[in-house]
């Protein structure tokens, strides 16, 4: 990130209402526009606290700043229409990946008519890109949206999630390794921590780093490829049924018996 827009960038903790509000009451309109992961994928799968959501935007709309949903992530994986529809969210603006490109280099974003209205050719600002409606990355973007708008798509998806994260608790549990599990939808996180539910930067900061490595290149001789940083978010797909879950979760009973319990 550049230094020149850092300086113009404030960083403030997930899961915290009241220090959006505590800068918001102390700078005032100076704050243009809150961006945030609806569902934070960049440091693990962190999923938002009850209300936290509803208060950002409450607090947006009470001090006139941008709502700003980064659902590049978010978007498709956990629901048709995107975190902001399982939360009941109405952003300002919403920022999409590639998979409205069915995973191909495109991009996206939208918003409110008043918002959009500002870009050429109806408004002086300017946006373009060398891949923007790409036609091959436009076609394999609706063929993806047609395939994931079949009935039962998303409550498939969502069984077949929550079946591998108790199955992988179950087998830790056996082995007696402190960890714990989050997730929505296509979206999970893994987390080696004593704590039975991890909702913040700081909680994941002090999950056991080196059990996860383990943990990682275990799973990986077993066959499994999870995400290779503790940091990042896992996602399943609708190409992993009942069998692939099933040898996940045997892989890992093997795995978490190698690790060495507290």
């Amino acid at each position: 990130v550049p230094a020149a827009y850092a300086r113009h960038t404030l960083t403030l903790t997930y899961n915290d209402a009241s220090g959006v509000s505590n800068v918001m009451q102390e700078l005032g309109g100076e704050i243009a526009a809150v961006i945030v992961e609806p569902v934070a994928g960049n440091m693990n799968c962190i999923l938002p606290e009850p209300g936290f959501l509803q208060d950002l935007e409450r607090l947006c709309r009470n001090n006139g700043s941008l709502l700003i949903f980064d659902e590049v992530m978010t978007g498709f994986r956990v629901a048709l229409g995107g975190a902001q529809s399982v939360f009941g969210i109405r952003p300002d603006l919403t920022i999409l990946g590639k998979v409205i490109g069915g995973g191909m280099p495109v991009g996206a974003f939208g918003g409110w008519a008043e918002i959009m209205d500002h870009l050429a050719p109806e408004g002086p600002v300017y946006q373009a890109g060398t891949l923007s409606g790409n036609p091959v990355a436009m076609c394999a973007g609706l063929t993806t949206l047609n395939l994931i708008s079949r009935d039962g798509f998303y409550a498939g998806l969502e069984r077949n999630n929550a079946a591998l994260m108790q199955g992988l608790r179950n087998a830790a549990k056996v082995s007696g390794i402190p960890f714990t599990t989050n997730h929505i939808g296509g979206m999970f996180g893994l987390f080696f921590s004593e704590e039975e539910r991890v909702t913040n930067f700081d909680q994941v900061m002090g999950c056991d780093l080196d059990r996860f490595k383990s943990f990682f290149h275990g799973m990986l001789e077993a066959g499994v490829y999870l995400a290779p940083s503790a940091f990042e978010a896992g996602f399943i797909s609708s190409a992993h049924g009942e069998g692939e879950i099933d040898q996940t979760i045997k892989s890992a009973e093997k795995v978490f018996r190698t690790l060495k319990a507290h």
